[in-house]
């Protein structure tokens, strides 16, 4: 493995705990104590996951997710937010802001190097398809070989995680995924952070396909479907 975490945290112990086991793991590592130092880092390098405290000295860790979301140069970057808020709707609007995992204080530090091999999984393709692209009613084009969704010719901002549960969904052909499909390819056999993140990723999800967002169907008590 070579790909770049960043962890932005003011504690330095937590820094240090992480880091060990994040090289232990195989990543390479960068720590911050602050974020404008974290943000000047990122003018020129892009990580493959940050790992972000919501208590910064500087900044609120909330509008900071919210403003890399924003940044379409950081759009395969995956966020793992990290946070002794306990209260589950600070988990569900960290995850509504483009989160892609949610992890709580106190943290068992190989729990969190597998969470990051769980959101770097997220971002591999599947065998390629025909033509790499599955064009969903004319309205909706994924891009396999790009990673890449278009609406109405239109590119969007997905996150890796929102990519993958829409890939997943048009490979269905209007079939039925079931909510323990999508559970288990997004997080394996792991502890999910709690039971609305799939919902809280399809709302997301469904906001970002604008005008079509009527695709993606609820199927009570059993998972969703595009209605094609």
């Amino acid at each position: 493995m070579n790909e770049l975490i960043a962890v932005v945290d003011d504690e330095k112990s937590i820094l240090e705990l992480a880091s060990i086991h994040l090289k232990k793991s195989g990543f390479q590592v960068a720590t911050f104590t602050n974020g404008n130092e974290y943000l000047e880092f990122i003018e020129n390098t892009t990580p493959d996951v940050t790992i972000l405290d919501l208590m910064l000295p500087d900044m609120d860790g909330m509008d900071m997710c919210k403003e890399l979301r924003r940044k379409s140069k950081f759009d395969n970057m995956s966020i793992i937010i990290l946070s002794g808020r306990i209260d589950e709707s600070d988990t569900i609007l960290g995850l509504e802001l483009g989160a892609d995992d949610y992890v709580k204080k106190p943290f068992s530090p190989k729990e969190l190097a597998v969470r990051v091999k769980t959101v770097l999984r997220r971002k591999v393709a599947a065998p390629a398809q025909e033509e790499n692209k599955i064009n969903i009613d004319n309205k909706v084009v994924i891009d396999i070989d790009k990673y890449e969704v278009f609406v109405d010719d239109k590119l969007i901002n997905l996150t890796p995680t929102e990519y993958r549960i829409l890939k997943m969904l048009a490979e269905k052909n209007g079939n039925v995924l079931k909510r323990e499909e999508i559970l288990y390819n997004l997080w394996g056999n792991e502890k999910i952070v709690v039971d609305h993140t799939v919902d809280v990723h399809i709302k997301h999800l469904r906001e970002k396909l604008g005008p079509y967002a009527n695709l993606v169907k609820n199927v009570r008590g059993v998972g969703y479907k595009l209605g094609i």
